[in-house]
Protein backbone atom coordinates (compact mmCIF):
# COMPACT_ATOMS: atom_id res chain seq x y z
CA UNK A 1 0.00 0.00 0.00
CA UNK A 2 1.11 3.15 -0.60
CA UNK A 3 0.42 6.81 0.82
CA UNK A 4 -1.00 9.27 -1.25
CA UNK A 5 -0.57 12.72 -1.10
CA UNK A 6 -4.20 12.90 0.06
CA UNK A 7 -3.82 10.58 2.85
CA UNK A 8 -0.59 11.98 3.52
CA UNK A 9 -1.97 15.02 4.14
CA UNK A 10 -5.13 13.99 6.09
CA UNK A 11 -3.01 12.45 8.62
CA UNK A 12 -1.16 15.48 8.74
CA UNK A 13 -3.90 17.93 9.20
CA UNK A 14 -5.56 16.03 11.71
CA UNK A 15 -2.20 15.41 13.67
CA UNK A 16 -1.90 19.33 13.66
CA UNK A 17 -5.65 19.53 15.07
CA UNK A 18 -4.77 16.86 17.51
CA UNK A 19 -1.51 19.07 19.25
CA UNK A 20 -3.51 21.95 19.70
CA UNK A 21 -4.09 22.98 23.11
CA UNK A 22 -7.25 22.81 24.42
CA UNK A 23 -9.23 21.65 21.37
CA UNK A 24 -9.45 25.23 19.75
CA UNK A 25 -10.97 25.45 16.65
CA UNK A 26 -8.49 26.20 14.12
CA UNK A 27 -8.45 27.86 10.96
CA UNK A 28 -8.12 25.80 7.50
CA UNK A 29 -4.84 29.14 6.68
CA UNK A 30 -2.98 27.91 10.15
CA UNK A 31 -3.07 24.23 9.41
CA UNK A 32 -1.78 24.85 5.74
CA UNK A 33 0.48 27.13 6.74
CA UNK A 34 2.03 24.98 9.40
CA UNK A 35 1.87 21.79 7.70
CA UNK A 36 2.69 23.22 3.45
CA UNK A 37 -0.79 21.73 2.07
CA UNK A 38 -2.19 24.05 -0.11
CA UNK A 39 -5.23 25.70 1.85
CA UNK A 40 -7.78 25.03 -1.10
CA UNK A 41 -6.79 21.31 -1.48
CA UNK A 42 -6.49 20.80 2.34
CA UNK A 43 -10.75 22.84 2.51
CA UNK A 44 -11.46 19.87 0.55
CA UNK A 45 -9.81 17.12 2.45
CA UNK A 46 -11.53 18.81 5.26
CA UNK A 47 -14.95 18.68 3.96
CA UNK A 48 -14.33 14.78 3.94
CA UNK A 49 -13.33 14.20 7.44
CA UNK A 50 -16.27 16.43 8.80
CA UNK A 51 -18.42 14.18 6.64
CA UNK A 52 -17.01 11.19 8.20
CA UNK A 53 -17.42 12.73 11.95
CA UNK A 54 -14.08 13.27 12.47
CA UNK A 55 -13.67 16.74 12.93
CA UNK A 56 -16.40 19.62 13.36
CA UNK A 57 -16.12 23.11 11.84
CA UNK A 58 -16.90 25.97 14.25
CA UNK A 59 -17.98 29.23 12.78
CA UNK A 60 -17.52 32.57 13.49
CA UNK A 61 -14.60 34.92 13.55
CA UNK A 62 -12.67 32.71 16.03
CA UNK A 63 -13.92 29.07 13.98
CA UNK A 64 -12.10 26.84 11.69
CA UNK A 65 -11.89 23.46 12.86
CA UNK A 66 -11.34 20.94 15.75
CA UNK A 67 -11.27 17.16 16.26
CA UNK A 68 -14.98 15.83 16.80
CA UNK A 69 -13.81 12.75 18.97
CA UNK A 70 -10.90 12.04 21.12
CA UNK A 71 -7.39 11.28 19.91
CA UNK A 72 -7.65 7.78 21.66
CA UNK A 73 -11.24 6.86 19.08
CA UNK A 74 -9.87 7.69 16.25
CA UNK A 75 -7.72 5.17 13.72
CA UNK A 76 -5.37 5.90 11.09
CA UNK A 77 -7.48 3.31 9.05
CA UNK A 78 -10.80 5.54 9.68
CA UNK A 79 -8.54 8.86 8.35
CA UNK A 80 -7.28 7.35 5.45
CA UNK A 81 -10.90 5.04 4.48
CA UNK A 82 -13.10 9.16 5.19
CA UNK A 83 -10.67 10.35 2.12
CA UNK A 84 -11.19 7.74 -0.14
CA UNK A 85 -7.62 5.97 0.57
CA UNK A 86 -7.47 2.41 -0.74
CA UNK A 87 -6.44 0.43 2.16
CA UNK A 88 -6.29 -2.54 -0.42
CA UNK A 89 -3.01 -3.24 -1.40
CA UNK A 90 -3.23 -6.03 -3.68
CA UNK A 91 -4.33 -6.12 -7.52
CA UNK A 92 -7.32 -8.25 -8.83
CA UNK A 93 -5.23 -11.21 -9.23
CA UNK A 94 -6.72 -14.22 -10.10
CA UNK A 95 -3.56 -17.12 -10.68
CA UNK A 96 -4.59 -20.23 -12.46
CA UNK A 97 -5.18 -23.54 -10.37
CA UNK A 98 -2.17 -24.93 -11.98
CA UNK A 99 0.41 -22.95 -10.83
CA UNK A 100 0.75 -23.61 -7.44
CA UNK A 101 3.34 -20.86 -6.71
CA UNK A 102 0.47 -18.41 -7.42
CA UNK A 103 -1.98 -19.64 -4.42
CA UNK A 104 1.05 -19.64 -2.38
CA UNK A 105 1.75 -16.00 -3.28
CA UNK A 106 -1.70 -15.28 -3.59
CA UNK A 107 -2.65 -16.91 -0.21
CA UNK A 108 0.35 -15.00 1.26
CA UNK A 109 -0.74 -11.51 0.39
CA UNK A 110 -4.25 -12.11 1.48
CA UNK A 111 -2.66 -12.62 4.97
CA UNK A 112 -0.12 -9.44 4.47
CA UNK A 113 -3.13 -7.60 3.49
CA UNK A 114 -5.33 -8.55 6.62
CA UNK A 115 -2.50 -7.55 8.80
CA UNK A 116 -1.67 -4.65 7.20
CA UNK A 117 -5.61 -3.56 7.55
CA UNK A 118 -5.60 -4.38 11.38
CA UNK A 119 -2.49 -2.30 11.77
CA UNK A 120 -4.08 0.82 10.46
CA UNK A 121 -7.48 0.62 12.66
CA UNK A 122 -5.71 -0.23 15.01
CA UNK A 123 -3.09 2.74 15.17
CA UNK A 124 -4.68 5.47 16.89
CA UNK A 125 -4.06 9.01 16.19
CA UNK A 126 -3.21 9.44 20.30
CA UNK A 127 -0.38 7.15 19.38
CA UNK A 128 1.43 9.63 16.14
CA UNK A 129 0.37 12.47 19.05
CA UNK A 130 2.84 11.03 21.67
CA UNK A 131 5.50 10.35 19.08
CA UNK A 132 5.01 13.78 17.63
CA UNK A 133 5.11 15.17 21.35
CA UNK A 134 8.32 12.61 21.93
CA UNK A 135 9.84 14.22 19.15
CA UNK A 136 9.37 17.97 19.95
CA UNK A 137 10.66 17.30 23.46
CA UNK A 138 13.99 15.96 22.12
CA UNK A 139 14.12 19.11 19.51
CA UNK A 140 13.54 21.42 22.26
CA UNK A 141 10.21 23.63 23.10
CA UNK A 142 10.86 26.56 20.25
CA UNK A 143 10.68 23.93 17.69
CA UNK A 144 7.06 23.97 15.75
CA UNK A 145 5.86 20.52 14.77
CA UNK A 146 5.42 19.64 11.37
CA UNK A 147 4.26 16.27 10.08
Amino acid sequence: MKLTTRGHYSVKALLDLALQPRCQPISVRAIAQRQDIPAPYLEKLLIELRKAGLIESVRGAHGGYRLARSPASISLGQILEAVGEAVEPLPRYAPEAEQAEDWVTLTLWHQLHQKLKEALYNIMLEDLYYDARSWQATQGASTSFVV
